[in-house]
């Protein structure tokens, strides 16, 4: 999009222009780096305003844009430090400010967060997106990060291998994955093998390995790779979000055995082992569950 590499094969159109055949320098594209790529010998108010300088803007309105985009990002006080002298987060802001000075009709974010700290990419991605609905620009978010994805984004695109797998807003993504792979790749999921039952019904029921049955909320069909990888003797998976599973010591749909209790923050994350299932099932509450302990037993519901 950047133009920066040159595509095979497809289009690229930005409002209404085709972009295949306009050179890089003329796309008016924001780019921000994984890396930050600042001048390390330049100042920050250097670093900013590079851009604007190679495109022969004059030194006053240099001074205006550059002083603005440095308060708009509060690196006002920094404007004649160098880049060492600044934390991984301000960098960061720096090369944001640098994209943002000429004022591009798009902004391309690769994975601009990566070498954060956990804490401190949660802020910064705060920011990010406040600044992007002040602003009302365009922005490509790219990120490994499914938390962050989730957390910035209007809309999400999934890809698996360079092929787009499912487009939709983080609310859809989540809720109702087209595919194994989305379901699994956007937050956490429990994958029970099961076999189908009353094929002819708009809904099919489930009987997972150990005879319980279910009725699954909808059913999706398998890409042709994700039907190969099940086990004989199964034509399906069930999907269930940890948080949609109950778990009490009372009578329930699967008997389970829980292996460990782990205290996340302001979530409880609960492993349980089942005959309905050969990988581990995870539950996930908000608040401890009375009478439910390690090693003890349980059913799942």
């Amino acid at each position: 999009i950047a133009g920066l590499e040159h595509a095979t094969s497809g289009e690229i159109t930005v409002d209404g222009r085709d972009f295949m055949t306009v050179p890089p320098q003329r796309r008016n594209i924001g780019m921000v780096f994984q890396s930050y790529a600042l001048f390390p010998h330049l100042t920050i108010f250097e670093n900013v305003a590079y851009g604007l300088r190679l495109r022969g803007i004059g030194a006053d309105e240099i001074g205006r844009r550059v002083a603005a985009t440095l308060a708009l990002l509060q690196l006002e006080p920094y404007a004649a430090r160098h880049p060492a002298g600044l934390s991984g987060g301000q960098q960061q802001r720096v090369s944001i400010a640098r994209a943002l000075v000429y004022e591009p009709t798009m902004l391309l974010l690769d994975e601009p967060l990566a070498n954060l700290d956990a804490k401190l990419r949660v802020m910064m991605r705060e920011e990010v997106r406040a600044l992007q609905r002040r602003l009302g620009i365009t922005t490509l978010y790219v990120t490994h990060d499914q938390e962050e994805a989730t957390a910035v984004s209007d809309r999400l695109a999934v890809f698996n291998h360079g092929r787009l797998i499912q487009l939709g807003t983080p609310e859809e993504i989540y809720t109702r994955p087209q595919t194994l792979f989305v379901a699994d790749f956007i937050g956490r999921a429990n994958f029970l093998p099961a076999r189908l039952l009353d094929r002819a019904r708009p809904v099919a029921g489930a009987r997972l390995r150990d005879g319980t049955e279910l009725r699954p909320a909808r059913t999706v069909p398998l890409e042709s790779a994700e039907a190969a990888t099940l086990p004989e003797g199964d034509d399906g998976t069930v999907m269930i979000r940890p948080e949609h599973l109950a778990l009490n010591t009372s009578a329930g749909d699967i008997a389970c055995r829980v292996l460990r209790i782990q205290l996340l923050g302001g979530l409880i994350r609960y492993t349980v082992q089942s005959a309905a299932s050969s990988a581990d099932i995870l539950v996930e509450t908000t608040r401890p569950l009375p009478g439910i302990a390690e090693g003890g037993g349980a059913h799942l519901a």
